[in-house]
This record gives C-alpha cells, sequence and structure tokens, in this order.
C-alpha cells in the first residue's frame, strides 16, 4: 500500500459528501444527515472556511478522511485542533490508514501553535475507543457534551 494523505480540494466535494454518507451509515445515523455538495462548498471553500478535510488515499483510491476545525481554550489561551469526524472505510481498517490522518493532524496542531487536539467517540463504538486509548488519548469524562440544533436554535435565536 502506497498511503499518502492529502488535504481536500474543492474538486473533492462529491467525495466528501460519500465518505460523510458512508460515514453515517457506520454509525447508523443517515436519518440525521442533511449536508448536500452545495453545503460542503459553501462552508469548506466558500468565503469562509468553516473546516478542512485530510483525504487518505492508495494510489489515488480514497480510504478514508478527517474532518476538523479550529476552537479555542480560554484556560490554555491557545487554539485547539477540534477534529468533528474521522472515518476509515471499514475493509481498510488496521492498516495504519487512522492512524496517519490523526498522525497529519498533530502535525497540523503543533505546526499552528494549537495547545490540543479534541474530538468526541460514540460510546458504542469500543474498536475507536480501544484505538484512541492506544495513540495515548484518554476520555474526559468530567464534561458533558451539550447541542442545540433546529427548532430550538432556530427559537433561542428570535427570542
Amino acid at each position: 500500500m502506497t498511503l499518502t494523505i492529502r488535504t481536500g480540494e474543492l474538486a473533492d466535494v462529491p467525495l466528501i459528501a460519500d465518505l460523510i454518507r458512508a460515514l453515517s451509515r457506520y454509525e447508523k445515523l443517515e436519518h440525521e444527515v442533511t449536508m448536500t455538495e452545495e453545503k460542503l462548498t459553501d462552508f469548506l471553500f466558500g468565503e469562509r472556511h468553516y473546516a478542512e478535510t485530510l483525504i487518505a488515499e492508495d494510489e489515488g483510491q480514497p480510504l478514508g478522511f478527517a474532518l476538523f476545525f479550529h476552537n479555542f481554550s480560554t484556560f490554555l489561551g491557545q487554539p485547539g485542533l477540534y477534529l468533528e469526524d474521522l472515518f476509515v472505510h471499514p475493509e481498510h481498517r488496521s492498516r495504519g490508514v487512522g492512524r496517519a490522518l490523526l498522525h497529519r493532524l498533530a502535525q497540523i496542531a503543533v505546526d499552528r501553535g494549537c495547545g490540543r487536539m479534541e474530538w468526541a467517540v460514540l460510546n458504542w463504538n469500543q474498536d475507536a475507543i480501544r484505538f484512541y486509548a492506544r495513540l495515548g488519548a484518554k476520555p474526559n469524562s468530567e464534561w458533558t457534551v451539550y447541542r442545540l440544533a433546529g427548532d430550538p436554535l432556530t427559537a433561542l435565536a428570535e427570542e
């Protein structure tokens, strides 16, 4: 295998959309996907880039991807890197692809002066949890993630 990790580009929007759909099927969350290629084009490659992607390939064949963006830690006084999605097609797992994507993300975080990298993992995904633990990542069980979306988000914005 000749593994390459590269930055996603505008021409990759259909591929990124396919990888997101594959991730949603794996996580059994297809019903939650409202993403479109138009949204990805606007928000990943439009006037303001809200997130970035890395694509893992073997001789041009897509194996997986990572989608990430910056946040900021007030306690550290530094930016952080938040990994929104990491996905490797199941048939390509256990071949170093996920580790290579995280290695490149760690390089980006260090190069950009980030104080930390964070992400969330579904509690049932024990394979991912073991993988992250082998890298030295620790769960942050003292915090609960909250989400405001859809109608409740709109309602709060309109108060």
